[in-house]
């Protein structure tokens, strides 16, 4: 393993855990996913397969997920009450729902908060592809902020022939020497104790974070950690060639020089439309990369010390529109997760034969965070101060960790 990420323990001390978030970003159909409903109307055309755990079917667009079933679980039972975007992905995000002026953090922020590692030059959570569900650090501030890898911020390119991710800006324009950037960082040092007489210590103390944070990053080691190019070409070709692919790889060699929290989006998944094509396309693509993720994770000694969770916002109706699309629908949907503390091949909850409800063992986002946080050794009732002088927990105090899965 890469020595950078020795630095992720402390003398005797167990080494933190590190979260990687699959991001369904739109609300998947998971009825199409991991829980269909192949014998009634609402099932639409795919078909279930057999998995290598005894029972359990899923998707047939799944069939490398459906080869290693015994390493990850499947809760089928989640039921929350947003069915707007916007909310939703703040309560999945954070496990609670949108109050006032609160500024809830992510679940990569909070764990960034929690075990990030100062001594780490990549940042300690990380999103790639696109905007994050929760921007910003909420109320823990912009330290712990994902660092967005993607398009909509400039930093994320792919070579259409080889799918090579690419962090622009991690060096120095050629026409700028190193004398010269260490001439401007000195002239902006003395600039910021001027400025400091009259906009205050915890501005310049922020903005000599970001500098501080960015100049690290730059460094040959870290900037090392995103270049792809240093992978194995068949393991790259098994992730797929995709950005989805490709960020599940990247998202592998962040956490393992001690990165915290990395989470990788699929977009696409809005299907008023068109469901099933565009289902059927994207489960490929989740079936490269997250199948590839977890055996990666595992042949390497990592799964048991990473958490992976592959979710949306919530999913989609059951009952298919005139348009061959599902629109949006909280009450019943799935999410699968392995890794950490997590035990493998479960399946916990049932619903109804044909999708609507859910029959057995509901569970809410504060359940499934209470589960998070506990199966990466954090205690979901520790308590951060909030930007209203508020404590809040890490999970809502309503959510209880899910039966069965730890």
């Amino acid at each position: 393993m890469p020595a950078i990420a020795a630095a992720a323990t402390s003398s005797g001390e167990s080494k933190p855990k590190s979260v990687i978030l699959l991001w369904l970003n739109g609300g998947p159909a998971t009825i199409d996913l991991w829980d269909l409903k192949p014998k009634h109307e609402n099932g639409g055309p795919f078909r279930e397969i057999a998995t290598n755990v005894a029972g359990t079917r899923i998707s047939e667009h799944l069939p490398k997920l459906a080869s290693i079933a015994s390493d990850f679980s499947i809760v089928r039972s989640m039921s929350t009450r947003e069915g707007d975007h916007s909310r939703a992905r703040i309560v999945s995000a954070t496990g609670y729902t949108p109050q006032g002026a609160i500024k809830f953090p992510a679940l990569g922020s909070l764990v960034a908060r929690e075990y990030a590692n100062p001594t780490v030059d990549i940042p300690s959570c990380v999103h790639i592809g696109g905007r994050p569900a929760v921007t910003g650090g909420g109320f823990l501030g912009p330290k712990f902020a994902p660092f967005v890898v993607g398009s909509e911020s400039q930093r994320f390119d792919v070579n259409p022939s080889t799918a090579n991710l690419q962090v622009n800006d991690l060096s120095p324009p050629a026409e700028i020497s190193r004398q010269h950037q260490a001439d401007r960082l000195k002239l902006l040092s003395e600039l910021r104790e001027f400025s400091a007489i009259g906009h205050g210590k915890a501005v310049i103390d922020s903005l000599d974070s970001a500098t501080d944070r960015a100049l690290r990053l730059m460094r040959p080691e870290a900037a090392a950690a995103f270049d792809l190019s240093e992978e194995d070409a068949t393991l790259r070709e098994a992730y797929g060639a995709g950005t989805f692919g490709q960020g599940c790889m990247m998202a592998r060699r962040l956490v393992e020089r001690g990165v915290t929290c990395v989470e990788v989006s699929l977009n696409g998944w809005d299907t008023h439309s068109n469901n099933f094509e565009t289902v059927k396309g994207l489960s490929q693509q989740l079936d490269l990369g997250f199948a590839t993720l977890i055996t990666d994770l595992k042949q390497r000694g990592m799964l048991d010390d990473t958490l992976v969770v592959c979710q949306g916002e919530f999913g989609r109706t059951p009952k298919i529109n005139g348009q061959a699309g599902r629109d949006h629908w909280p009450s019943s949907w799935a999410v699968a997760l392995a890794g950490a503390g997590i035990q493998g091949g479960r399946v916990v909850g049932s619903t109804s034969k044909d999708g609507v409800e859910v029959e057995s063992d509901a569970t809410t986002t504060s359940d499934l965070m209470a589960t998070l946080f506990q199966s990466i050794g954090l205690d979901p009732r520790k308590q951060n101060m909030s930007n209203v002088s508020r404590p809040i927990r890490l999970a809502d105090p309503e959510g209880n960790p899910i039966e069965g899965l730890l």
